[in-house]
């Protein structure tokens, strides 16, 4: 090997050790935001003082541009070394996505609208269906510049909300809204809940029509069913349920502030608690370099049943809030 191959293999070598270590520091998740101070900074800086809606509406904005803004940006719409070999980061960049799609929907169809027959905001009308664009769309248009255009436009309504001389924009805190948000959280812990749980495989009885002896379904499916998911995707669905607990968080401790009458008067408070203790629970460092997959009572760890099984308890205390805003 003469000078030159040996030039170029070092440079070739430093490279690769360079994005290597790049995409390791891309790949930490962000730390927990502080809501209440930024509520408060953000207020300040406007020469405002917050209303009902203004902390849930900060909350998503704050969420919407963590995904934008950390370390090496918005990867899952990467093309380019290294966050092309990613796929942890990107993972739970989906799983926070998704719950910042749920919680902009029931913004724009619930929360800012008194009755089924009053108007939307047009701030929130614009930025909904812009958080919908294909999450690794990168080009005509980019992902982040559709999240930036929903964000700049939740700004605009968070703004609204606190001109004293205009009503264009509302926010309702009312025990029904609460409820239809809390309706899809549910379904999304759920599913997660579902598939956190298949990475051991296990057999299922389908129960899709149980409770109603007319019911019907399109397709016909066998009466059990096996679970399992793929090896190669068991740590893409663990940073995907940490991704949207992490989302949840906020939501949840900006609900808790904005619902504060409707919550106390259900003596429903401390359930909204629980829940966001079992939320940071999951947000707990994982030391393991892999995502382990043992047996359910085996010598290894399984983190995606540890996982499953603190979302398995927010939503079953989500349950619990539910009918304590329906019957409290």
């Amino acid at each position: 090997m003469n000078i030159t191959t040996k030039t170029v293999a070092g440079v070739i070598s430093g490279f690769v050790f360079i994005l290597y270590f790049i995409g390791v520091y891309w790949s930490f998740e962000p730390n927990e935001i502080n809501i209440k101070e930024q509520v408060t900074l953000d207020a300040t800086q406007e020469n405002v003082a917050p209303v009902v809606g203004y902390t849930t509406t900060t909350a998503l904005i704050r969420v919407s541009e963590t995904l934008l803004n950390k370390p090496g940006g918005y990867l899952l719409n990467d093309a380019l070394p290294p966050s092309v070999f990613l796929d942890n980061i990107p993972s739970w960049e989906f799983g926070a996505l998704e719950m910042v799609r749920d919680m902009a929907l029931v913004m724009r169809q619930e929360f800012s609208r008194s009755q089924s027959q009053s108007l939307e905001n047009q701030h929130l009308k614009n930025a909904q269906p812009q958080f919908n664009i294909d999450s690794t769309s990168w080009a005509m248009p980019s992902a982040e510049s559709e999240y930036q255009k929903a964000i700049d436009e939740l700004y605009l309504y968070r703004k609204a909300l606190t001109d004293v001389n205009s009503q264009s924009a509302q926010f309702y805190a009312r025990a029904d809204n609460l409820q239809d948000w809390l309706k899809e959280v549910e379904k999304r812990l759920g599913s997660y809940s579902q598939r956190l749980s298949a990475s051991v495989g296990r057999d299922q009885l389908n129960t899709d029509l149980a409770g109603d002896s007319n019911a019907q379904q399109s397709t016909a499916v066998p009466s059990s069913l096996t679970m399992k998911t793929s090896w190669w995707k068991i740590d893409n669905e663990f940073y995907e349920a940490r991704g949207a607990c992490w989302a949840l968080l906020h939501f949840l401790k900006a609900i808790e502030i904005d619902f504060h009458d409707v919550l106390e008067d259900k003596n429903a408070t401390v359930s909204v608690q629980q829940i966001i203790r079992e939320l940071e629970a999951s947000q707990q460092a994982v030391w393991s370099p892999l995502v382990l997959n043992g047996d359910g009572f085996g010598l290894v760890a399984n983190h995606s049943l540890v996982m499953a099984n603190y979302i398995s308890r927010a939503n079953a205390a989500l349950i619990d809030l539910n009918k304590l805003l329906t019957q409290g």
